[in-house]
């Protein structure tokens, strides 16, 4: 049976454009995302995104990751023992307050698109490659595991159609680095399976690479399907299908964790996740938040429990 491992993102990509949490205390809001992190360690996933190191005034739905690591780091010492928590960091600003919080593994992330990447952190995508440069260096020194993300892979929502080879590239150099591997994201969920095939059959199979897809178009669960046809084993996802882009109008939508498993284990490989645990931990942040989940399991899976 094969294997293939679930990366979640909704804490952090998810929640990152969830309009409700703004209105959170920083308390209230720390209690929502550990809850919603240890909920999701708690099924089985082994790599659980949990926040960002970013500015809190341009993304307020990460404000202290610092304290929801804390949090999970004294009440849950057994998870953050034996879970990968990844934290989001732009710069060596976003590095320092990672190692402070006690963070052990971090992800970096760029994009193909200048266009993209100076709305999002004010640089070109090669300046922004020279500055995580250092980061993923001295990260990796003080024995932090590193992740790279890639955005705009297929598509720009400021410049349109990006070239299969700007990816590659992109995603060379940050291998070059010393990130352990690299997610390919489709930020404004524009891919379809023959677009996910053009890029894929430029990158060389020895590559350790993941996807990310966006269901803004309804073809996430299509496009990753047809990824792991094509050989990939690291799939992104987002609880209950939380996610979007702050800096990409129309992009809601992650691939729902729910829908992923559902169709991973209808077809036979294994994941190591609950979905049952996966499915009560989007139903505890849906309460909390007074939210209603896109992901079709999960919404059948309220049904039948009589939600």
């Amino acid at each position: 049976m094969k294997r293939l491992r679930v990366v979640e993102v909704g804490p952090r990509d998810g929640l990152q454009n969830e309009p409700r949490i703004k209105a959170l205390s920083e308390e209230a809001l720390c209690d929502v995302r550990v809850k919603l992190v240890t909920g999701l360690a708690e099924s089985g996933l082994a790599d659980v995104e949990v926040g960002a190191f970013v500015r809190a005034d341009r993304i307020p739905q990460m404000a202290r990751t610092d304290l929801v690591i804390k949090k999970i780091r004294e009440s849950r010492p057994e998870l953050w023992a034996k879970h990968r928590f990844w934290a989001l960091v732009p710069n060596q600003k976003g590095l320092e307050l990672a190692l402070q919080a006690g963070a052990k593994h971090i992800s970096v992330f760029t994009a193909t698109s200048d266009a993209f990447n100076e709305k999002n952190v004010q640089m070109s995508v090669d300046e922004s490659l020279a500055v995580l440069k250092p980061v993923v260096t001295e990260a990796k020194s003080a024995g932090l595991a590193v992740r790279g993300y890639v955005s705009t892979v297929w598509g720009c929502p400021y410049s349109g159609t990006v070239s299969p080879q700007r990816a590659k590239q992109v995603t060379e150099e940050l291998l070059a680095m010393g990130v352990e591997e690299v997610s390919l994201g489709d930020t404004i969920g524009v891919a379809t399976p023959k677009q996910v095939d053009t890029v894929l059959a430029l990158l060389p199979k020895t590559w350790p690479l993941a996807v990310h897809f966006h269901d803004t178009r309804g073809t996430a669960i299509a496009n990753c399907l047809h990824a792991i046809e094509q050989g990939i084993v690291t799939v992104d996802s987002s609880s209950g299908g939380l996610g979007g882009c702050p800096y990409a109008k129309g992009a809601s939508g992650n691939l729902a964790t729910e829908d992923l498993l559902f169709m991973l284990h209808g077809m036979g490989y294994e994941t190591g996740v609950s979905l049952e645990k996966v499915c009560e931990a989007s139903r505890e942040l849906e309460k909390s938040l007074a939210l209603h989940l896109p992901s079709r399991y999960f919404k059948a899976w309220k049904g039948v429990h009589g939600f």
